[in-house]
């Protein structure tokens, strides 16, 4: 059954605005992600996402393409976007589908909680595989197609280019590294990485009309991520860290990421957009209702989350 719409993507965006578009995306069947290519499809464009788990992946896309009539969504499993061959055999298969890639979403991440004291040097660089070298092989496989759509969809920054815009990508970040975050030491890092990445590559590719970004979503309702970084008996307490009084929902991601890839967003290039409610401007050394210093002083090991791991010095 099609998710309403309001759940999804705001009623601002002129459908059709993504007509004859094709994004590609990596950890496309997870929730915020699958949102923003659902956001995608309803406005016009064909996907095709990538992920480990075949039948999570191929399920995900059939339920995206019921976002409108006649929508092509490819889901393809068993995709490691740690190989860069994995990654080009994806990327091939998309563009013979489907005729080409116009914009990409590099989504692909790993995040649980854990100390330094429990975060062994396999689980650190488990993540950095994830999601930076995850992040490079997603761009040196689609790049390519980036650069051929940019040049068909220029834009003067005066009048909106009539065969629409092209040769975009958003990666998803977080705002963890903005500050520093007890029990996310892995991710930081991570997303530092996929943060100067992102700005690197619009620097060099912007010459050639492709733009990079980033978003960096804050605490987002309905999400595995939330389900693995926060404790469930503390989500009320939660609240009284954003200035704006709640989680966001995966709406607000998709209408950010629509921003980006649209008409609106010709001259937005190497920003990350932060779509957190300022929550981290207020942000305290607290994680997922692990009060800091006290739970790394008594050397306790993280319970009560599904993302957690063992001591491992």
């Amino acid at each position: 059954m099609p998710l309403p719409k309001h759940e999804y993507v705001s009623d601002i965006w002129k459908d059709g605005i993504f007509e004859n578009k094709v994004v590609f995306c990596t950890g496309g069947a997870g929730t915020i992600c699958s949102a923003q290519v659902r956001a995608m499809v309803h406005l016009g464009a064909n996907a095709c996402i990538i992920g480990r788990n075949v039948e999570k992946t191929e399920k995900m896309a059939t339920d995206i393409a019921t976002a409108r009539q006649g929508a092509k969504v490819l889901g393809f499993g068993s995709v490691d976007v740690r190989s860069i061959e994995s990654m080009q055999t994806a990327v091939e298969k998309c563009v013979k589908e489907l005729g080409g890639i116009d914009f990409v979403i590099a989504g692909a991440a790993g995040n649980f909680l854990a100390s330094i004291n429990q975060l062994s040097t396999n689980a650190f660089k488990s993540v950095m595989d994830i999601d930076v070298l995850g992040s490079y092989n997603t761009v040196k496989a689609t790049l390519p197609h980036l650069v051929t759509s940019a040049g068909k969809h220029k834009s003067d920054g005066r009048t909106a280019s009539p065969t629409g815009t092209g040769g975009r990508i958003i990666f998803i970040s977080a705002t963890f590294h903005y500050t520093a975050m007890p029990l996310q030491t892995h991710v930081s890092v991570a997303k530092a990485g996929v943060d100067a990445l992102s700005n690197n590559l619009a620097l060099e590719f912007g010459p050639r009309g492709v733009t990079s970004n980033v978003i960096a979503p804050g605490p987002i309702a309905g999400t595995e991520g939330m389900e693995r970084l926060a404790k469930t008996d503390d989500v009320a307490n939660s609240f009284k860290n954003i200035p704006l009084g709640r989680w966001g929902t995966v709406k607000e991601i998709s209408d950010a990421t629509i921003f980006l890839f649209s008409d609106a967003g010709n001259y937005v290039n190497g920003q990350a957009l932060v779509v957190d409610g300022a929550a981290w401007r207020a942000q305290t050394p607290n994680m997922g209702g692990f009060k800091y210093p006290d739970f790394l002083l008594g050397d306790e090991v993280v319970t009560g989350v599904k993302g957690g791991k063992k001591s491992k010095l």
